[in-house]
């Protein structure tokens, strides 16, 4: 990535950079920085993954897709660079890093693309979430003013290591010689290794635990209302998101955390004025009023809890549940999250960019507490919607689709169609 950044003239240091991995929330955390930035006057561009609906929501200068006029030349700047100058690199004699070398990913080239695009743009800030883990996530070639880490769960365990401290060993990867880390709270394991290198590092380690705290929390379906109360004595903040969840509040808090640091003296009222607009598909989002259906990305252990914690208070219990998610993510400890809240459950086909297993799934949540009759296998996403919106009409029920942002792209893809 270093060498195809090189070959581009450098794109990915057109601009100051502020960098996001972790295991929940980056995406949410890298939005909320950059509506806050545009509030504040910024032209930032924006990189984040996976898109629900169009891919150009992984590329974006503030919160709206780039011109189309960038995104063309920008793309003949990639064509030109694979098709002739990677081409004569790989048959000179001289450079001995492409002697040998694998062809570029598919990752590797979009995130170059990003690059691409925002030096057409003129952006003055990027804001950069990694795709996986951290150390060698091809966005770290970034040289960010600041570092943010979300909180970290056991996933993708066969890239990153089967061990919190592994796999916080990988994300760790991003934390920069000198520059700042803001760090969500973590599993006690996982921080330590994040203090470690942080210390190697001589970073100043900012822990939002011992930074601030959230006071007040009041959700509804409206969204997410509370007091982020800061430990150093600076004013508390009486903020609204427009998404429920106390993980949104830990997201913006956490965004909040990173901006100060990241610029000293910026105005508060952009904090006020960002998360007021802020806004992004399959997260908690209420796509239909009848029945009722929220979609939601959430796919690991932690933020399947979180998510329906969120869903059983605003829409009670014994609902119905749409689910699928990617082979490489813990079905069972999901299904055994999910199971008691639920009166009937259909598992599906979360798409077809990842591969998945849904009748692994399906005995998953066959299993105990699992009961019979009561788990639906309907591997055509779109049936699968269509039994749930008949049963929730029938008996008024509320319906949660969850478990992966690609089932969440196909739901509203279905909905389209219906």
């Amino acid at each position: 990535m270093h060498f195809l950044c090189k070959l581009a003239g450098s794109p990915e240091r057109c601009a100051p950079s502020i960098h996001i991995a972790g295991s929940k929330g980056k995406g949410s955390i890298t939005a909320m920085i950059t509506y806050m930035l545009e509030a504040a006057g910024f032209r930032a561009a924006r990189y984040m993954s996976p898109h629900v609906s169009d891919i150009r929501e992984r590329l974006c200068i503030g919160n709206v897709y780039f011109d189309e006029s960038i995104y063309c030349a920008a793309g003949d700047e990639l064509r030109d660079l694979t098709e002739i100058k990677l081409p004569a690199m790989k048959n000179s004699l001289f450079d001995p890093v492409c002697d040998g070398g694998e062809e570029p990913t598919y990752f590797e080239l979009l995130t170059l693309y990003f690059f691409l695009c925002a030096r057409r743009a003129g952006c003055n800030i990027m804001v950069v979430e990694t795709g996986m883990g951290g150390r060698l996530d091809c966005t770290n070639v970034v040289d960010p003013l600041v570092s943010v880490i979300s909180l970290i769960e056991l996933e993708h365990t066969k890239y990153l290591g089967n061990t919190l401290e592994e796999i916080a060993g990988e994300k760790a990867g991003i934390i920069k010689p000198g520059k700042p880390l803001v760090l969500a709270r973590q599993p006690g394991e996982a921080l330590e290794v994040f203090r470690k290198k942080a210390e190697e590092r001589q970073s100043p380690l900012i822990y939002f635990p011992q930074t601030a705290e959230i006071d007040e929390l009041c959700i509804n379906t409206e969204g997410t209302k509370y007091t982020l109360c800061f430990m150093d004595g600076a004013p508390p903040l009486r903020l609204f998101i427009p998404i429920p969840g106390v993980v949104q509040a830990e997201n913006a808090a956490l965004s909040i955390i990173t901006l100060k640091t990241a610029i000293p003296g910026i105005k508060e009222d952009v904090f006020y004025r960002g998360l007021a607009n802020f806004w992004l598909p399959a997260r908690f989002e209420l796509v239909l009023k009848d029945p009722k259906l929220v979609i939601d990305g959430a796919h690991t252990p932690e933020s399947i809890a979180h998510c329906v914690k969120t869903f059983s208070f605003l829409y009670g219990e014994g609902n119905i549940l749409i689910f699928g998610c990617a082979a490489d993510k813990n079905a069972v400890a999901m299904a055994q999250i999910l199971l008691p809240h639920f009166s009937r459950v259909i598992i599906t086909t979360p798409g077809t960019f990842k591969t998945s297993f849904p009748d692994k799934v399906f005995a998953a949540f066959s299993a105990p507490p699992g009961q019979p009759g009561r788990t639906f296998l309907l591997k055509e996403t779109g049936e699968a919607l269509e039994k749930a919106l008949e049963w929730g009409r029938e008996k008024g029920l509320a319906i949660l689709c969850t478990g992966s942002f690609y089932l969440a792209a196909e739901i509203r893809n279905a909905l389209k169609k219906s």
